[in-house]
């Protein structure tokens, strides 16, 4: 599947941007957050709804696996930094977390 080449966001974009994503944070050039489920096994099962969407999206985040805490990096390593793919990715994550947590 073809996509277009997505353009990296300036500063200003970026915190714009933040202000709808709540408990996103920028950490150099990705949009990072941390979430925390009540089990290991509650944490995969929200691991493999995002590995699903993200495959959709073809657009796919850095996942780092600590027991009950998962966190989500996201950049658009062709652009170079955060682009709006990484937004939109954020949005997804955050509407499949809903009532997990």
């Amino acid at each position: 599947m073809f996509q277009a080449m997505a353009t990296k966001l300036s500063d200003i974009e970026i915190q714009r941007a933040l202000g709808a994503r709540p408990g996103w944070t920028r950490r150099n050039n990705a949009l990072t957050r941390t979430f925390e489920f009540p089990t290991f096994a509650a944490g995969i099962a929200f691991v493999n709804r995002v590995a699903e969407a993200a495959d959709k999206m073809d657009h796919h985040p850095d996942i780092d696996i600590r027991y009950t805490k998962i966190t989500f990096s996201l950049s658009t390593h062709s652009a170079g930094g955060i682009t709006s793919r990484d937004f939109t990715l954020a949005e997804a994550i955050d509407n499949l977390v809903t009532g997990d947590q």
